[in-house]
């Protein structure tokens, strides 16, 4: 029998993420290494987690993630953004509960672009009275 592998992407400017989804122990892999090796912190795992626990899918799925750019807190962000379109459209029934907590919803903040005659987006040079 033929292994069913289902894949989200969600793209962002900083930090992006890929979701592979396959009928499993409910391992979870980063990067090519367990969650608790790729994230230190306890809040980092706790936010990846996050649809699963709701879902009740903790120990359904394995789930491999490959995420790119941004920082550690970002792409553990980056995670639970890419994972619920992915389970949503695998089954419909948890759809409604990933869109009332939040999950289905992309964050739309990007970095201001740089202006001419400014340092930073919005950091100009600084005042000279005399």
């Amino acid at each position: 029998m033929a292994i069913q592998q289902n894949l989200r992407h969600r793209p962002t400017q900083i930090r992006g993420g890929r979701v592979f989804l396959r009928k499993g122990s409910g391992s979870i892999v980063v990067n090519g290494k367990p969650l608790d090796l790729f994230f230190g912190r306890e809040t980092s795992r706790m936010i990846v987690r996050q649809p699963l626990e709701l879902t009740q899918n903790v120990d359904k799925f394995d789930v491999l993630v490959t995420v790119e750019g941004g920082g550690m807190t970002g792409q553990a962000g980056a995670i639970p953004s890419a994972s619920p379109a992915r389970w949503s459209s695998t089954t419909r029934r948890l759809k409604s509960p990933l869109r009332k907590a939040g999950f289905m919803t992309r964050d739309a903040r990007e970095v201001e672009r740089r202006k001419v005659g400014l340092h930073k987006a919005r950091r100009a040079t600084q005042y000279s009275k005399r």
